[in-house]
């Protein structure tokens, strides 16, 4: 039986200085050219010079541990992220400081690829080669972009701005879905684009079949090499020419706010959209809905 839980998160800058240090950690050496770096710099600057992915990560692992302590299992949840402090390599040994001996890794990202899991496991199974026999033993836990609770706490975020609009424009209003783009010869590795569009579909058939599609959004890297399409820019553009009045966009990939969703969607996507005369929505995040974390709370205890 487990006796802890790891939560495997991103990561993020907490403060302007950590910006570019933060950026250099996610590029480690990639050869992307200072223009586009400063751009994405620019882009935290926008939100306030930080990203809440840390914070509100936490959030989420307090929430676990009270869900599980609820359900008669508790377990100490302790947080780690690839690119930030508290970095993984760290928070591993800081669990093998703390007695943990087996340990279900937790990975905060819906949909699986290279980029939303081995990229993870890689990083935790070097920090616990580099333990020996100190490290805990890591089991992770089963994927969960279809459980009923992601789900429900997904369409409850929809149904939450939807509310906003009059009731005889709700019905009309689409849905277009996003999830982090990816270099598509990755992504035909992975059952990744059959996850989004399962969780998508699954969310439009709890608010009563209204129309969606998916989209993808913060691509980068080559210009020249081909990522998942359609752009988010170019979906909501499209969804004008339809003669929509409004569009919801959910950014089912995502499960708190960052820059992809405060900066990519809320910014950039919002201007796109009052450029083309739609009046924009952005779900929120599913953060620490109850219905989430229970989902999450479930699939630790499968894990054992």
């Amino acid at each position: 039986m487990a006796d802890a839980v790891l939560a495997i998160a991103f990561g993020g800058p907490e403060k302007p200085e950590d910006i570019r240090p933060f950026l250099a950690n996610v590029l480690r050496g990639r050869p992307v050219p200072p223009s586009r770096v400063e751009e994405v710099v620019h882009h935290y600057e926008v939100i306030g010079g930080r990203s809440p992915l840390n914070e509100k990560t936490f959030v989420q692992a307090r929430a676990l541990e009270a869900a599980l302590a609820a359900a008669g299992a508790p377990l100490r949840v302790y947080v780690g992220m690839r690119n930030w402090s508290p970095y993984l390599a760290d928070v591993v040994r800081r669990m093998a400081d703390d007695g943990v001996r087996d340990a279900v890794g937790m990975i905060l990202a819906p949909h699986a690829t290279e980029a939303s899991r081995s990229r993870y496991t890689t990083a935790v199974d070097e920090a616990c080669a580099a333990l020996g026999a100190r490290a805990p033993a890591m089991r992770y836990a089963a994927d969960w972009h279809a459980r009923d609770g992601f789900l429900d706490a997904v369409a409850a975020r929809v149904e939450e701005r939807l509310a906003t609009l009059p009731v005889e424009r709700r019905a009309g209003a689409p849905l277009v879905f996003t999830a982090h783009s990816v270099p598509q010869a990755m992504a035909a590795g992975s059952p990744y684009v059959e996850e989004i569009a399962a969780s998508a579909r699954a969310v439009a058939d709890r608010l009563g079949g209204q129309r969606w599609q998916v989209a993808y959004q913060s691509r980068s890297g080559n210009p020249g090499e081909p990522w998942l399409e359609p752009d988010v820019n170019d979906a909501l553009r499209a969804v004008a020419d339809t003669g929509a009045v409004d569009v919801v966009v959910v950014p089912v990939g995502f499960v708190v706010d960052h820059v992809e969703v405060l900066y990519d969607l809320d910014v950039e996507a919002a201007a796109t959209a009052r450029a083309v005369g739609l009046h924009f929505l952005r779900a929120g995040t599913v953060e620490d809905h109850p219905r989430f974390i229970a989902a999450l709370a479930d699939v630790v205890r499968d894990a054992g």
